[in-house]
């Protein structure tokens, strides 16, 4: 999956280092309120949220210490879309 590379103004629960990058889902963790809508006290419907896994060298590039190293990320599913997803270390 790739994480959206949007730059919108407010509330926003997707770190800006991981906008762009492309990493693997690790698991579904189920659906819960927009955290982004209910900042502004909106009713959000439930979204599903999945643990996305990136590694080092997707995020650092050449500049990886450990570039085989992961991190992973809760992120909500209107900030991914499809991508080939680097296949896991």
């Amino acid at each position: 999956m790739r994480v959206r590379a949007d730059m919108p103004p407010g509330h926003v629960r997707t770190p800006a280092y991981l906008r762009g990058k492309t990493g693997w889902v690790e698991r579904k963790l189920g659906s819960f309120p927009n955290p982004e809508q209910l900042a502004y006290r909106h009713r959000p419907a439930p979204s599903p949220l999945l643990r996305i896994r990136f590694t080092m060298a997707e995020l650092w590039g050449a500049e990886a210490e450990n570039p085989h190293d992961t991190v992973d990320a809760e992120i909500y599913a209107h900030w991914l879309q499809p991508a080939e997803a680097p296949h896991a270390p």
